[in-house]
């Protein structure tokens, strides 16, 4: 870890950064195992990950790209789905976020990061998959807890406006959406 914060990095390096201090300690480690988590990897032909994308969630204001701003790209499975943040430069996968950036949230890939032990262990898991069952989920909530005292925080005290995501004066994204057609995401979830 240096001063600022932990760094991170897409595969190729060229859109890097770190989270601050207060981030990574406020933050929560998890690994999800939705169907669109899993899709969304494979999109950016990523290893199938059969056991969870490995995530940390904390508020955008933590969050400073240093170099390659201008790779950030977007990834909607469907019109209404999560924003999924990825490094255009090399397709890496980067972030999750919601589609208003009053709603403070984001979940990093926690494989930007060298070091990602730095981030605690894995405190929740969501939709775990079980045979001829519904999914489950462990430690949600810490989890929901987490998401929404920091985006109780972020709100109250203005910090949503500072994020990498959206533009702070029109609330707009920073990139413009690819939105997946129906065909596309069903090739995805096969």
């Amino acid at each position: 870890m240096i001063e600022q914060g932990l760094e991170f990095s897409c595969n190729c390096g060229e859109l890097a950064g770190h989270i601050a201090p207060e981030a990574q300690k406020s933050g929560l480690r998890l690994l999800c195992h939705c169907p669109d988590c899993r899709a969304a990897e494979l999109y950016h032909g990523q290893p199938d990950p059969s056991e969870g994308v490995d995530l940390f969630q904390l508020a955008p204001d933590g969050i400073t790209i240093t170099k390659g701003a201008e790779h950030l790209r977007l990834l909607r499975l469907s019109p209404k789905g999560l924003h999924r943040w990825y490094a255009g430069c090399c397709g890496t996968p980067f972030a999750n976020t919601l589609a208003k950036p009053q709603l403070a949230f984001a979940g990093l890939r926690s494989d930007l990061f060298a070091d990602k032990a730095s981030l605690g262990k894995i405190k929740a898991q969501a939709n775990i998959p079980q045979v001829g069952k519904p999914p489950r989920s462990q430690g949600m909530f810490p989890m929901v807890f987490g998401i929404f005292s920091r985006m109780l925080a972020a709100r109250l005290s203005g910090r949503w406006r500072q994020t990498p995501f959206f533009d702070a004066a029109t609330g707009q994204p920073v990139a413009e959406a690819k939105v997946l057609s129906k065909e596309e995401r069903a090739t995805l979830y096969s």
